[in-house]
């Protein structure tokens, strides 16, 4: 049934992703230090945690010291989807890698095969394993560009590397419109680490800030020396073709630091179900898994079809389509073997539901 659902949700997808192509704006590519990733395609994998009240099947202490499930899924970051959701166990590790390769898989499956040809994959540090790395390599194809950045777990011997970079080196970073922001710095680290069996294309950035108060306690004894708090992340990236400046530190930092919007995403999730798994069957919690997934994408197409020129509807969250939008105050009549939908004149966001209205009527059927 999953996978008969999963097909079902790909050929939908491939038809919605054929409608966003057509809009004034064209498909929603992202910007990130203020330079628009067109053709690229950015899946975003992460895991959450969904507590849990009773002792549901699967519930179980997290490494959060919660009791309940800890699921891993693949968002799009492009239109705000989630392609992809394992439902696993509460102490399931963060860093498995055939969890990781699970979720991946299906969330490329559900991918358009017009929209294949350039795939950024972003993880935080629990996708720094050797699987995973060499996975997303070889899916590199004459037909298919595949670049990941991800996390990576600072060690002894990654603190000594740092200590040879000269002070000339670090750059200041940018923001994510492009701005220079002086209070962090960026250098690349590739060639200064020993460590051996990574991928050869592999490139390590390290990037330094200053600490806050909350993170003191965490630092090193490197980092008390230097008053500096240090994040490497890894990338295959060399450069992105027709991005002017993708090959500097700079803007593969930005690009790394631009995963955490997938916070949002799950945020939104679970404001659309996710938040409680209700049954204590397996089986019955992956359907309402799905369910939630699948209320995500209609809430995304929603907004990229019906309300993408609708200032504070179009990334609106799930509470404010609710209060706009889905609950409106309306009165639902027949009247002559007809339907009639009154709205209210004074409903400040009458004029945003009927040109959502309209547009989404206007779609062709799927084919």
């Amino acid at each position: 049934m999953l996978g008969r659902v999963a097909r079902a949700r790909a050929r939908v997808r491939r038809q919605v992703w054929g409608l966003l192509a057509l809009r004034p704006a064209g498909f929603p590519w992202l910007t990130v230090a203020g330079k628009r990733l067109t053709g690229w395609v950015v899946v975003d994998l992460d895991a959450t945690i969904i507590t849990s009240a009773s002792k549901n099947a699967g519930a179980a202490a997290t490494f959060k010291k919660t009791f309940g499930f800890h699921p891993l899924a693949a968002w799009c970051a492009n239109t705000q989807e989630c392609l992809a959701m394992l439902l696993r166990p509460g102490n399931a590790g963060a860093n498995t890698v055939a969890d990781h390769l699970t979720v991946l898989s299906a969330a490329l499956a559900q991918i358009p095969d017009a929209s294949r040809a350039k795939i950024l994959v972003r993880v935080d540090g629990a996708g720094a394993t050797h699987e995973l790395l060499e996975h997303l390599e070889a899916l590199n194809t004459a037909r298919r560009t595949v670049r990941y950045t991800v996390g990576w777990k600072m060690t002894a011997a990654d603190e000594q590397a740092i200590a040879l970079l000269p002070e000339s080196v670090w750059e200041d970073t940018l923001n994510q419109d492009g701005t220079v922001n002086g209070d962090a710095h960026v250098a690349e680290l590739t060639g200064l680490n020993t460590r051996t069996g990574w991928p050869d294309r592999m490139r390590l950035t390290v990037r330094r800030s200053r600490p806050s108060r909350r993170q003191l306690a965490n630092l090193t004894a490197f980092e008390k020396k230097t008053g500096w708090r240090y994040s490497i992340a890894a990338s295959n990236i060399r450069h992105l073709w027709g991005i002017a400046g993708s090959h500097q530190p700079q803007f593969l930092d930005v690009l790394h630091r631009s995963h955490t919007t997938v916070e949002d995403r799950v945020r939104a999730n679970k404001a659309l179900g996710l938040h409680n798994l209700p049954s204590q069957s397996w089986e019955v919690n992956r359907g309402w898994v799905l369910a939630a997934n699948l209320a995500a994408d209609l809430d995304a197409w929603t907004r990229l079809l019906g309300l993408h020129d609708q200032p504070g509807l179009s990334h609106a969250e799930p509470d404010t389509m609710r209060y706009r939008l889905y609950q409106l105050p309306a009165k639902h009549t027949r009247h002559a073997r007809r339907r009639w939908l009154t709205l209210s004149n004074s409903w400040p966001w009458r004029e945003a539901f009927l040109t959502c209205w309209q547009r989404l009527s206007a779609l062709p059927a799927l084919s």
